[in-house]
């Protein structure tokens, strides 16, 4: 009798990682001199190589709009197909959540 692929196959072993492996671990040697090189720009205030010519000015109005309302965490009940439907595009469904609540409200006001 012929084994399933399955069978035959040896699973991987699991590399378990914790974080503070990973925020100390050393920097190679390429990222040190990416580093260095960022820092240098940095503190010579060298933007000379970015051409700023095309970029309108804000004005004080974009500026004061840019800025995002304070939110309020709550807890709200919703249908499991709501939840699902919302959650298949992706991540950031709270965001999406409001995003739906706010386009409502702002048709109820019109």
């Amino acid at each position: 009798m012929k084994k399933k692929s399955s069978e035959s196959s040896r699973r991987e072993k699991l590399v378990s990682v914790s974080a503070d492996y990973i925020f100390n671990k050393p920097l190679t040697a390429k990222q040190k001199a990416v580093l260095r090189k960022i820092k240098a720009k940095q503190d010579a205030g060298d933007d000379s190589d970015i051409d700023f010519s095309d970029i309108p000015e804000l004005t004080e109005e974009q500026l004061a709009s840019a800025k995002r309302p304070a939110r309020r965490l709550v807890a709200a009940r919703l249908d499991r197909d709501v939840m699902e439907w919302l959650q298949s595009f992706g991540p950031g469904y709270s965001s999406r959540i409001n995003a739906i609540l706010r386009s409502v409200m702002k048709h109820q006001q019109r």
